[in-house]
């Protein structure tokens, strides 16, 4: 499975409860649709540093890395090649 499937399939479980067909796709801005708050946004980040492995400084904590599918994906895959690279 990918890194967007995985986050997908978490998103859709935590934060998706009313309609599991509601289409997600991956440049859906999730604050703006209201899945994800600042609680959400803890327990994404929870989520990405153990299924992942990675760490996410408090800098990191920004919507450009957060707010989509696709960013979260992004992010994921360079924290990944740094810590392959280091």
């Amino acid at each position: 499975m990918t890194i967007e499937q995985r986050v997908t399939g978490f998103i859709r479980e935590n934060f998706l409860f009313s309609d599991q067909a509601t289409p997600l796709s991956p440049a859906d801005s999730l604050m703006e649709a209201g899945l994800i708050d600042s609680t959400g946004v803890l327990e994404l980040v929870a989520y990405l540093e153990q299924e992942f492995g990675i760490a996410m400084a408090d800098a990191d904590i920004v919507p450009a890395n957060l707010d989509t599918i696709a960013g979260i994906s992004a992010y994921v895959s360079r924290k990944q090649s740094a810590a392959k690279a280091a």
